[in-house]
Protein backbone atom coordinates (compact mmCIF):
# COMPACT_ATOMS: atom_id res chain seq x y z
CA UNK A 1 0.00 0.00 0.00
CA UNK A 2 2.83 2.33 1.12
CA UNK A 3 5.08 1.83 -2.41
CA UNK A 4 1.33 2.35 -4.37
CA UNK A 5 0.39 5.86 -2.84
CA UNK A 6 4.01 6.97 -2.76
CA UNK A 7 4.24 7.25 -6.83
CA UNK A 8 1.71 9.28 -7.52
CA UNK A 9 2.96 11.76 -4.79
CA UNK A 10 6.28 11.79 -6.40
CA UNK A 11 4.44 12.42 -9.97
CA UNK A 12 2.54 15.18 -7.82
CA UNK A 13 5.45 16.50 -6.77
CA UNK A 14 7.11 16.45 -9.60
CA UNK A 15 4.64 18.34 -12.00
CA UNK A 16 4.21 21.11 -9.41
CA UNK A 17 7.97 21.61 -9.35
CA UNK A 18 7.85 21.45 -13.74
CA UNK A 19 4.82 23.82 -13.39
CA UNK A 20 6.75 26.11 -10.94
CA UNK A 21 9.86 26.82 -13.57
CA UNK A 22 7.45 26.80 -16.73
CA UNK A 23 5.84 30.34 -15.02
CA UNK A 24 9.43 31.38 -13.91
CA UNK A 25 10.31 30.84 -17.63
CA UNK A 26 7.14 32.62 -18.64
CA UNK A 27 7.55 35.53 -16.46
CA UNK A 28 10.75 36.28 -18.26
CA UNK A 29 9.42 35.86 -21.64
CA UNK A 30 6.39 38.17 -20.80
CA UNK A 31 9.18 40.71 -19.66
CA UNK A 32 10.45 39.98 -23.02
CA UNK A 33 7.25 40.83 -25.00
CA UNK A 34 6.73 44.36 -23.28
CA UNK A 35 10.37 45.60 -23.65
CA UNK A 36 10.53 44.04 -26.64
CA UNK A 37 7.15 44.11 -28.44
CA UNK A 38 5.65 47.25 -27.01
CA UNK A 39 2.45 45.09 -25.20
CA UNK A 40 1.54 45.92 -21.89
CA UNK A 41 0.85 43.45 -18.59
CA UNK A 42 -2.74 42.69 -19.98
CA UNK A 43 -2.51 42.49 -23.37
CA UNK A 44 0.18 40.07 -22.71
CA UNK A 45 -1.91 38.21 -20.25
CA UNK A 46 -4.91 38.25 -22.80
CA UNK A 47 -2.75 37.01 -25.74
CA UNK A 48 -1.77 34.26 -23.02
CA UNK A 49 -5.04 33.06 -22.47
CA UNK A 50 -6.14 33.17 -26.82
CA UNK A 51 -3.18 31.26 -27.35
CA UNK A 52 -4.02 28.32 -24.40
CA UNK A 53 -7.99 28.37 -25.59
CA UNK A 54 -7.26 28.25 -29.31
CA UNK A 55 -4.57 25.26 -28.61
CA UNK A 56 -7.01 23.58 -26.68
CA UNK A 57 -10.06 23.99 -29.13
CA UNK A 58 -8.42 22.01 -31.73
CA UNK A 59 -7.79 18.98 -29.94
CA UNK A 60 -10.70 16.58 -30.17
CA UNK A 61 -10.23 15.17 -26.31
CA UNK A 62 -9.87 18.67 -25.21
CA UNK A 63 -13.25 19.75 -26.81
CA UNK A 64 -15.15 16.79 -25.46
CA UNK A 65 -13.87 17.65 -21.84
CA UNK A 66 -14.74 21.21 -22.19
CA UNK A 67 -18.75 19.69 -23.06
CA UNK A 68 -18.52 17.58 -20.22
CA UNK A 69 -17.26 20.55 -17.93
CA UNK A 70 -18.99 22.30 -15.30
CA UNK A 71 -19.74 26.17 -17.18
CA UNK A 72 -19.37 27.20 -13.34
CA UNK A 73 -15.92 25.77 -12.86
CA UNK A 74 -14.63 27.32 -16.49
CA UNK A 75 -15.66 30.30 -15.16
CA UNK A 76 -13.99 30.63 -11.72
CA UNK A 77 -11.58 29.31 -12.71
CA UNK A 78 -11.18 31.54 -15.74
CA UNK A 79 -11.75 34.71 -13.31
CA UNK A 80 -8.96 33.46 -11.04
CA UNK A 81 -6.30 33.19 -13.20
CA UNK A 82 -7.14 36.44 -14.87
CA UNK A 83 -6.80 38.21 -11.90
CA UNK A 84 -3.63 36.53 -10.58
CA UNK A 85 -1.48 36.08 -14.04
CA UNK A 86 -2.73 39.87 -15.24
CA UNK A 87 -1.67 41.29 -11.67
CA UNK A 88 1.84 39.07 -11.83
CA UNK A 89 2.49 40.41 -15.68
CA UNK A 90 1.60 43.99 -14.44
CA UNK A 91 3.84 43.71 -11.26
CA UNK A 92 6.85 42.48 -13.61
CA UNK A 93 5.98 45.24 -15.43
CA UNK A 94 6.52 48.06 -12.69
CA UNK A 95 8.77 46.07 -9.92
CA UNK A 96 10.88 44.22 -12.40
CA UNK A 97 11.36 40.27 -13.26
CA UNK A 98 12.98 39.49 -10.12
CA UNK A 99 10.94 40.86 -7.38
CA UNK A 100 7.75 41.05 -9.21
CA UNK A 101 7.79 36.81 -9.46
CA UNK A 102 9.50 36.91 -5.83
CA UNK A 103 6.60 38.71 -4.06
CA UNK A 104 3.27 37.29 -6.04
CA UNK A 105 4.54 33.84 -5.11
CA UNK A 106 6.06 34.75 -1.59
CA UNK A 107 2.49 35.52 -0.48
CA UNK A 108 1.41 31.80 -1.28
CA UNK A 109 3.13 29.56 1.23
CA UNK A 110 2.05 31.70 4.13
CA UNK A 111 -2.05 32.10 2.49
CA UNK A 112 -2.37 28.52 1.35
CA UNK A 113 -0.85 27.17 4.16
CA UNK A 114 -2.80 28.69 6.72
CA UNK A 115 -5.89 28.54 4.36
CA UNK A 116 -5.26 24.86 4.17
CA UNK A 117 -5.43 24.09 7.70
CA UNK A 118 -8.37 26.76 8.69
CA UNK A 119 -10.51 25.85 5.65
CA UNK A 120 -9.62 22.43 4.62
CA UNK A 121 -8.33 20.69 7.84
CA UNK A 122 -5.06 20.01 6.67
CA UNK A 123 -2.73 19.17 9.49
CA UNK A 124 0.53 21.38 9.95
CA UNK A 125 3.38 19.11 10.20
CA UNK A 126 6.72 20.60 11.69
CA UNK A 127 8.17 20.18 8.61
CA UNK A 128 5.94 22.11 7.07
CA UNK A 129 5.95 25.01 9.22
CA UNK A 130 9.36 24.94 9.35
CA UNK A 131 9.98 24.88 5.39
CA UNK A 132 7.61 27.99 5.32
CA UNK A 133 9.60 30.03 8.02
CA UNK A 134 12.82 29.24 5.71
CA UNK A 135 11.04 30.30 2.79
CA UNK A 136 9.64 33.46 4.31
CA UNK A 137 13.35 34.12 5.62
CA UNK A 138 14.79 33.86 1.88
CA UNK A 139 11.84 36.08 0.45
CA UNK A 140 12.37 38.63 2.75
CA UNK A 141 16.09 38.84 2.10
CA UNK A 142 15.19 38.61 -1.82
CA UNK A 143 12.64 41.83 -1.74
CA UNK A 144 15.47 43.85 0.37
CA UNK A 145 17.48 43.50 -3.13
CA UNK A 146 17.21 46.67 -5.41
CA UNK A 147 14.40 46.95 -7.59
CA UNK A 148 15.03 46.70 -11.18
CA UNK A 149 11.08 48.20 -12.19
CA UNK A 150 10.02 51.69 -12.60
CA UNK A 151 7.19 51.95 -10.02
CA UNK A 152 8.36 49.03 -7.41
CA UNK A 153 5.16 50.06 -4.70
CA UNK A 154 2.49 49.41 -7.86
CA UNK A 155 4.47 46.57 -8.63
CA UNK A 156 4.68 45.00 -5.43
CA UNK A 157 1.07 46.00 -4.96
CA UNK A 158 0.50 43.93 -7.92
CA UNK A 159 2.07 41.34 -6.71
CA UNK A 160 0.09 40.77 -3.86
CA UNK A 161 -2.59 40.43 -5.66
CA UNK A 162 -1.54 38.08 -7.82
CA UNK A 163 -0.50 35.60 -4.73
CA UNK A 164 -3.72 36.28 -3.85
CA UNK A 165 -5.32 35.05 -6.64
CA UNK A 166 -3.08 32.20 -6.68
CA UNK A 167 -3.27 30.98 -3.09
CA UNK A 168 -7.23 31.10 -3.63
CA UNK A 169 -7.53 28.92 -6.61
CA UNK A 170 -5.16 26.70 -4.92
CA UNK A 171 -7.21 26.60 -1.85
CA UNK A 172 -10.20 25.71 -4.19
CA UNK A 173 -8.90 23.33 -6.33
CA UNK A 174 -7.76 21.25 -3.45
CA UNK A 175 -10.84 21.37 -1.45
CA UNK A 176 -12.60 19.51 -4.26
CA UNK A 177 -13.35 22.45 -6.70
CA UNK A 178 -13.30 21.43 -10.59
CA UNK A 179 -10.30 23.46 -11.54
CA UNK A 180 -8.91 22.49 -14.63
CA UNK A 181 -6.73 24.07 -17.46
CA UNK A 182 -9.85 23.51 -19.99
CA UNK A 183 -11.01 25.92 -23.65
CA UNK A 184 -14.01 27.40 -20.76
CA UNK A 185 -11.64 28.94 -18.41
CA UNK A 186 -8.99 30.33 -21.25
CA UNK A 187 -12.15 31.78 -22.77
CA UNK A 188 -13.53 33.25 -19.64
CA UNK A 189 -10.15 35.03 -19.21
CA UNK A 190 -9.81 35.97 -22.24
CA UNK A 191 -13.13 37.70 -21.82
CA UNK A 192 -12.53 39.51 -18.67
CA UNK A 193 -9.51 41.05 -20.28
CA UNK A 194 -10.12 42.31 -23.55
CA UNK A 195 -11.71 45.46 -22.28
CA UNK A 196 -8.98 46.17 -20.05
CA UNK A 197 -6.59 45.53 -23.00
CA UNK A 198 -8.24 47.63 -25.23
CA UNK A 199 -8.09 50.60 -22.86
CA UNK A 200 -4.62 49.73 -21.57
CA UNK A 201 -2.96 53.21 -22.83
CA UNK A 202 0.47 53.32 -20.76
CA UNK A 203 2.83 50.93 -21.89
CA UNK A 204 0.98 49.57 -25.01
CA UNK A 205 -2.01 48.41 -25.92
CA UNK A 206 -3.71 44.84 -27.39
CA UNK A 207 -1.20 44.85 -30.67
CA UNK A 208 2.55 44.54 -30.93
CA UNK A 209 3.71 47.67 -32.05
CA UNK A 210 7.49 47.41 -32.19
CA UNK A 211 9.96 44.20 -32.47
CA UNK A 212 10.45 41.47 -34.95
CA UNK A 213 7.20 39.76 -35.61
CA UNK A 214 8.06 36.20 -36.05
CA UNK A 215 10.12 36.63 -32.67
CA UNK A 216 6.65 38.19 -31.31
CA UNK A 217 4.58 35.49 -32.81
CA UNK A 218 7.21 32.68 -31.26
CA UNK A 219 7.20 34.45 -28.10
CA UNK A 220 3.21 34.74 -27.74
CA UNK A 221 2.92 30.69 -29.31
CA UNK A 222 5.33 29.60 -26.29
CA UNK A 223 3.95 31.65 -23.64
CA UNK A 224 0.07 30.48 -24.36
CA UNK A 225 0.93 26.71 -25.10
CA UNK A 226 4.23 25.78 -21.96
CA UNK A 227 3.92 28.40 -19.04
CA UNK A 228 -0.32 28.31 -19.86
CA UNK A 229 -1.79 25.15 -21.07
CA UNK A 230 0.85 22.70 -19.71
CA UNK A 231 1.99 24.29 -16.74
CA UNK A 232 -1.43 24.45 -15.20
CA UNK A 233 -2.22 21.41 -16.27
CA UNK A 234 0.95 19.92 -14.75
CA UNK A 235 -0.56 22.18 -11.49
CA UNK A 236 -3.75 20.96 -11.58
CA UNK A 237 -3.09 17.44 -11.83
CA UNK A 238 -0.35 17.50 -9.05
CA UNK A 239 -2.48 19.18 -6.72
CA UNK A 240 -4.52 15.63 -6.39
CA UNK A 241 -1.97 13.92 -5.04
CA UNK A 242 0.28 17.29 -2.92
CA UNK A 243 -1.06 18.82 0.33
CA UNK A 244 -1.79 22.53 -0.50
CA UNK A 245 0.96 23.91 2.12
CA UNK A 246 3.73 21.63 0.44
CA UNK A 247 2.44 22.91 -3.02
CA UNK A 248 2.39 26.42 -1.83
CA UNK A 249 6.59 25.80 -0.90
CA UNK A 250 7.14 24.35 -4.38
CA UNK A 251 5.82 27.00 -6.31
CA UNK A 252 8.75 28.79 -5.18
CA UNK A 253 11.24 27.18 -7.84
CA UNK A 254 9.13 30.29 -9.92
CA UNK A 255 10.51 33.17 -8.26
CA UNK A 256 13.64 31.63 -7.56
CA UNK A 257 13.82 30.56 -11.91
CA UNK A 258 12.84 34.26 -12.34
CA UNK A 259 15.30 35.66 -10.47
CA UNK A 260 18.48 33.68 -12.24
CA UNK A 261 17.03 34.81 -15.40
CA UNK A 262 16.65 38.51 -14.50
CA UNK A 263 19.59 38.66 -13.53
CA UNK A 264 21.31 36.37 -16.92
CA UNK A 265 19.02 37.63 -19.43
CA UNK A 266 17.56 41.19 -18.28
CA UNK A 267 20.89 42.96 -16.24
CA UNK A 268 19.20 42.95 -12.82
CA UNK A 269 21.33 43.17 -9.79
CA UNK A 270 23.00 40.04 -8.64
CA UNK A 271 23.33 40.36 -4.93
CA UNK A 272 24.16 38.82 -1.76
CA UNK A 273 20.79 38.96 -0.49
CA UNK A 274 19.46 37.51 -3.71
CA UNK A 275 21.90 34.78 -3.29
CA UNK A 276 20.95 33.96 -0.08
CA UNK A 277 17.43 33.97 -0.40
CA UNK A 278 17.45 31.86 -3.29
CA UNK A 279 19.51 29.29 -1.13
CA UNK A 280 17.09 29.85 1.44
CA UNK A 281 14.18 28.79 -0.80
CA UNK A 282 15.68 25.57 -2.16
CA UNK A 283 16.45 24.40 1.10
CA UNK A 284 12.84 25.01 2.15
CA UNK A 285 12.20 23.06 -1.38
CA UNK A 286 14.34 19.80 0.02
CA UNK A 287 12.81 20.20 3.26
CA UNK A 288 9.35 19.29 1.76
CA UNK A 289 10.34 16.86 -1.23
CA UNK A 290 12.43 14.47 1.34
CA UNK A 291 10.95 11.44 2.12
CA UNK A 292 11.02 10.79 5.66
CA UNK A 293 13.36 7.72 6.88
Amino acid sequence: MTTRLAVPVRHGLLSISAAAVAWGVGGAVAALLMGAAGLGPVAVCAWRFAVAAGCLALLPAARRSAAAASPRAAVLTGLGLAVSQCAYFGSVRYAGLGLGTLVTIGAGPVLTSLGAHLLLGERLTGRAVAANLLALGGLTLLVAAPAAGPRPVLGVALAVLGGAGQSGLTLWARGGGEARASTGAFTTGLLCLLPLAWAEAAGGGLLPSTGTPLLTGAALLFLGTVPTLLAYRWYFAGLAAVPGATAAVLVLLEPATAAVLGVACFGEPLTAGLLAGSALLLTAIAALTRRPG
